[in-house]
């Protein structure tokens, strides 16, 4: 990957673009920095520090910290990825969508965008107005935004950011490497880091605290905490033999996830030799690649933001764990929330897998060129074996990535910690999205014919 990395940098054009794309990412960073008025942040940081393992807690590792800190980009990309979640599920459900996307070449695609974009501006509107009705039910405004200037400026200032980071997305897509919004979701997933650090460090100080008798509940209530913020802080407590337990879960899944990521099943292909006037054609031996994971992180990403909507909409109605069961039924931590998670994940890498390969135009395309699959006939047999196998091999990597999703939770159900500001899902994002981007360095040096590569 560095070697990758250090011969796409000798190359002009390709230094052009990943320039753009670090000085896109400096930009989403300050933004995220950048605080809206008249939100008592440090309040803020405090409530959601007991959503840790929640939905709240969850889109405010998503979005890079900017949740918790209430800053223009506090809503990230995930106006985004539900706009597109709808719009692709409508493109197969509306066959005047289907027919735009399959039939409409360029001008077809750029409708569809087009038609994302101003879905992203809807539900930015929906969720800014949704934060700001949260955050004044919690009491996290600050004691002058009173009114209804403040609030235009609340829910103005979440919409703009929402919109400014799709733009911005589209424009690393266009100009720079890789996909735009991934590389933003991975640059808000990757700032993370340091807090998961600065949080295994506070964790063990907890712990000590609290085998010592310096820390408990009594104390806590008696310096001011709540009962609710009480617990709260007691549950970081992280025990210093589990640091390498974590360090090396990480490494190992890291590893698992590349392995994944690369794994792929080789149909062989034969070409029939033909001869066309004094020349033979043919006969060579080749095979069709199907990836085990064909759908990358997008199942995860899009079953996240699904798993996720019931308790975000009780989120920012100002429903709790204590007096909703809604709220309850949707706690990350709970079993009901793991299953929905799991059966979605599986649904959207069916989903992806047959949006991205079509077995029956692979086979036309083999018929068409005198190629077939030793031991099943051109045309419908031929088609049927690749279904089989795609079906295989995608229930395969449908499990792969709902168990790194989900295993995360269930470890912290057995450690009773949930405060990792990096889990499984976020793991694989980060691979997913450094994988991909490697990849497109890679294939962008393929076409430019770039000799040191190709040696």
């Amino acid at each position: 990957m560095i070697q990758t990395i250090r011969n796409a940098w000798a190359v002009p054009e390709l230094r052009k673009k990943m320039l753009f794309t670090v000085f896109a990412l400096l930009i989403f960073r300050l933004g995220s920095a950048i605080p809206v008025p008249y939100i008592d942040s440090a309040t803020l940081e405090q409530h959601l520090q007991t959503q840790s393992g929640t939905i709240l807690g969850l889109m405010n590792a998503m979005s890079g910290s900017a949740f918790s800190m209430a800053t223009i980009f506090a809503l990230s990309i995930q106006p985004y990825i539900n706009s597109s979640i709808i719009i692709q599920l409508l493109t197969v459900a509306i066959p005047a969508l289907e027919r735009l996307a399959k039939d409409g070449g360029e001008e077809g695609r750029k409708k569809i965008q087009s038609i994302t974009r101003y879905t992203t501006v809807g539900i930015a509107i929906l969720q800014a107005v949704g934060y700001y009705f949260m955050m004044r039910n919690y009491n996290l405004l600050a004691s002058d935004a009173t009114g209804i200037w403040p609030a235009l400026v609340i829910v103005v200032s979440f919409i703009a950011g929402s919109s400014f980071v799709m733009w911005m997305g589209e424009q690393v897509t266009e100009f720079g490497i890789g996909n735009g919004i991934s590389i933003i979701l991975f640059a808000g997933i990757v700032s993370r880091f340091p807090r998961m650090i600065s949080d295994c460090v506070s964790g063990v100080t907890v712990w000590s605290a609290v085998k010592n008798g310096t820390m408990s509940e009594e104390t806590l209530t008696a310096a001011g905490y709540s009962a609710t913020q009480a617990q709260a802080q007691l549950s970081l407590a992280l025990a210093p033999w589990m640091i390498p337990v974590i360090v090396i879960g990480m490494l190992a899944l890291v590893v698992f996830i590349v392995f994944i990521s690369n794994a792929e099943r080789r149909l062989p292909v034969q070409y029939a030799k033909r001869v066309v006037g004094r020349k033979m054609y043919g006969g060579q031996s080749t095979h069709i690649p199907m990836k085990v994971n064909m759908s990358g992180v997008m199942p995860i990403i899009f079953a996240q933001s699904i798993a996720a909507l019931p308790a975000t909409i009780g989120a920012f109605a100002g429903w709790t764990t204590q007096n909703s069961v809604l709220m309850r039924l949707f706690d990350t931590s709970k079993p009901f929330y793991s299953i929905l998670y799991f059966l979605l994940i599986v649904g959207f890498s069916y989903f992806y897998a047959t949006m991205q390969f079509n077995p029956v135009e692979v086979s036309n395309n083999l018929k068409k060129n005198g190629g077939f699959i030793p031991g099943f006939r051109p045309g419908k047999p031929t088609a049927d074996f690749i279904t089989k196998v795609l079906n295989k091999i995608t229930m395969f990597g449908a499990l792969y990535l709902s168990v790194v999703a989900i295993a995360p939770i269930i470890t912290g159900n057995i450690f009773g910690y949930h405060s990792l500001a990096i889990g499984g899902t976020s793991v694989i994002i980060v691979v997913g999205v450094a994988l991909e981007t490697v990849k497109q360095m890679e294939a962008q040096m393929l076409m430019r014919h770039y000799k040191g590569f190709l040696e």
